[in-house]
């Protein structure tokens, strides 16, 4: 009997014999397959593989989401736009649409306000403006109004700005005179920059403004003002500032009298004839020119009144305005014609 152990064997009275074998059931083999047919490889393909692991890069994805319908949409508007009927209807549909909100009432611009500016400026500023009010603010360039007014040479700064109810205002600051500046073009009014704020016809426009003269004085006009503010004992006998050479400065007084400046420090050298005027009274002399281009050695000229004293002094000839020694017997003949119209006229005796 099968299943029992030795120990049931041998009681029961069975001989040992060994259990026979069983046999294990077969698996069933799949059909339309023999048992000896070589086993399908599950692995990929090489070209599989390839395309799959290509598949996974992200630039092929983003093509493949992104590229790929980008260019079959532009492709479709190209060869819609590549009809001219169609490429005008829609420039006019969207130049139609801008248009009509641009000129919308909110966006509109209907008075201009000017506030710091003289009548001229006021005439100039809005003689260029690039539209004729009313008009849209998209139609105004702000930025490019304010460079066209600061072309003008009396303004120094200009605010532009489309206030709330279609308002342009302008808020503008002009360029104060402070000197003339006589050249071999004319006359013309310097701010204390040395730019240029307008011309003048004569010396009469502004008598109250100092005079300089000279080429390139005007890009010297500031340190002109310094000698200006330093020149206030003697400023009402100045008659004006020349600029000698583009590199220094003479400072021309009444009586025909001038103060040649150093190139370098001139404000010290100007400080040091005033306090040498007021101690010995040297402009009060006849002293035709104070030269002090030299700051170790400056030195006097003395006019020619003092030079004639002088040379009479001496028994010497006196020098005429060129410079050269008069003839004698034209002095006492220039003495006599003096003298004659100096006496009184002579009364007349009657018969």
């Amino acid at each position: 009997m099968f299943g029992v152990t030795p120990e049931q064997r041998g009681t029961s009275g069975f001989g040992s014999r060994p259990t026979p074998a069983r046999n294990a059931p077969m698996r069933p083999q799949p059909q339309g397959q023999s048992r000896n047919a070589p086993r399908r490889d599950p692995a990929p393909s090489r070209l599989a593989y390839r395309l799959h692991r290509m598949w996974l890069t992200p630039f092929v994805r983003k093509i493949m989401h992104v590229g790929l319908p980008g260019f079959l949409i532009a492709l479709t508007i190209g060869i819609w736009l590549s009809d001219e009927t169609r490429r005008a209807q829609l420039s006019g549909g969207i130049t139609g649409v801008i248009e009509k909100i641009q000129n919308r009432e909110e966006f509109m611009v209907h008075d201009m306000s000017i506030e710091g500016a003289s009548p001229v400026v006021d005439k100039g500023l809005r003689a260029m403006l690039p539209v004729t009010l009313p008009a849209s603010s998209f139609d105004i360039d702000l930025e490019a109004l304010r460079a066209r007014v600061l072309k003008l040479d009396a303004v120094e700064s200009v605010e532009l700005r489309i206030q709330p109810g279609g308002v342009l205002t302008a808020v503008v600051t002009e360029r104060v005179p402070v000197v003339l500046w006589r050249h071999s073009r004319g006359i013309e009014l310097l701010d204390k920059t040395g730019h240029r704020v307008a011309s003048a016809t004569s010396r009469d426009v502004r008598k109250d403004l100092p005079m300089i003269a000279g080429e390139g004085a005007d890009k010297a006009a500031a340190e002109a003002m310094l000698l200006l503010d330093a020149a206030g004992p003697i400023l009402p006998r100045m008659r004006g500032l020349e600029r000698v050479g583009e590199r220094r400065w003479d400072l021309v007084l009444d009586r025909g009298q001038r103060i040649m400046l150093p190139v370098d420090g001139p404000l010290p050298a100007l400080e040091r004839v005033i306090a040498l005027d007021k101690a010995q009274d040297v402009l009060g002399r006849d002293v035709a020119v104070v030269d002090m281009r030299s700051e170790g050695r400056p030195s006097v000229r003395i006019g020619l009144d003092a030079q004639n004293a002088i040379r009479r002094a001496r028994g010497q000839v006196e020098l005429g305005q060129d410079g050269q020694p008069l003839d004698p017997e034209a002095i006492k003949k220039a003495e006599k014609e003096k003298a004659a119209k100096a006496a009184p006229p002579a009364k007349k005796k009657n018969g």
